[in-house]
């Protein structure tokens, strides 16, 4: 793996490339040599925070974690990537994914646990009347939820609003 480091806020010291390099080494079990990884040292506001991309053929693996100390956030942004990996390993290997030849082929290739089956528990279908995403903003603090599925009245394409950290929104709008 080829891991590139950047800093935002902070001055990125041997120790601190030392023990990004440690513990993100443990997941070259799973990749191929020749993957790339980004990950991005922060300080914002005493928070201490870690993104970590793995990009491979059209889809991305991320995390992002943060705590008061950069230690800690860089042990947990590890052991997230690591289950996220475990839990997707028949979707990622799979061949409609196409991406199988930037994983390891052990890993590939070891039995998957029970608990990787992804599984739809419930299916809910609602009429989309048209709205601005500020409406829809409102009609998901409304309902309580997280994010909320409408369709946009300026370009009568199906978007999401969702609720971003620090109390703002997205907009999730599909490509052409």
């Amino acid at each position: 793996m080829r891991i590139t480091i950047t800093g935002r806020n902070i001055e990125l010291t041997e120790g601190l490339k030392a023990a990004v390099e440690e513990k993100l080494s443990k997941l070259e079990k799973f990749f191929a040599p020749d993957t790339d990884v980004f990950v991005t040292l922060s300080v914002e506001k005493e928070r201490q925070k870690i993104e970590v991309t793995i990009p491979i053929k059209g889809h991305v693996i991320r995390s992002e974690q943060s705590s008061n100390d950069m230690y800690v956030s860089i042990d947990l942004v590890e052991e997230v990537i690591e289950r996220q990996l475990r839990k997707y390993r028949t979707k990622l290997a799979s061949k409609k994914m196409n991406v199988a030849d930037n994983f390891n082929e052990a890993f590939i290739d070891s039995d998957a646990d029970e608990d990787e089956e992804i599984k739809i528990v419930r299916t809910k279908r609602f009429g989309m009347k048209p709205m601005y995403p500020e409406d829809a903003c409102v009609q998901m603090e409304l309902t309580g939820h997280d994010f909320f599925v409408f369709r946009n009245a300026e370009t009568d394409e199906v978007n999401v609003v969702y609720k971003r950290k620090g109390n703002t929104f997205g907009l999730i709008e599909p490509e052409c």
